[in-house]
């Protein structure tokens, strides 16, 4: 409809178009994007949902969404999915294990168990940060930073361009030289 939002009327479901009521933004339609890359940051899945969707019930359509298909392992190979603490689920462990992965999921904090100091051993290593600078070279394209477009099909095609030029740029200074033949 002509002058309303990509969520419809306030309070409406915004799923279809993958946005929902923003809990940051005074519950304006907002968009959230759940980023799956390899160890180096190079994005390897994008799925869209809305700003009021926890990322934990994403996961599996992250998971079935890589592109590129994972190479078979070995048996001795173990393929390894870091996440941080809002995964702390018994579904989204089970979802790394149907999925064949070994997860690194540090566990929610609790009053009998606190959150240990970052100098104690205990404590889970820092590792999200890959997907955070992936997350950021998302954001350094304007027209992602802040969506535009109403429907989701449109949004989700130019983040498919941003994954094709984040990964041309990661890949492109590795790749050998051509010589030109002629």
């Amino acid at each position: 409809m002509h002058c309303e939002s990509t969520a419809g009327k306030k309070g409406a479901a915004g799923e279809r178009e993958a946005t929902g009521s923003n809990p940051t933004d005074r519950g304006k339609a907002g968009c959230k994007r759940t980023l799956l890359t390899d160890a180096k940051g190079i994005p390897l899945a994008v799925v869209l949902s809305g700003a009021n969707r926890h990322d934990s019930k994403k996961l599996a359509d992250v998971l079935a969404a890589v592109v590129v298909p994972i190479p078979l392992f070995d048996e001795e190979e173990e393929r390894h999915l870091v996440l941080d603490r809002g995964y702390d689920t018994r579904a989204c462990r089970t979802t790394a294990e149907q999925h064949r992965f070994t997860a690194h999921i540090p566990n929610k904090p609790s009053a009998a168990e606190p959150l240990p100091s970052p100098a104690d051993p205990k404590r889970h290593p820092p590792r999200r940060w890959v997907v955070e600078v992936g997350h950021a070279w998302f954001n350094q394209f304007r027209r992602l930073q802040t969506r535009w477009e109403k429907r989701q099909d449109l949004y989700l095609g130019f983040v498919h361009l941003a994954a094709s030029l984040i990964i041309w740029r990661k890949l492109a200074p590795v790749a050998p030289p051509r010589l030109l033949s002629g």
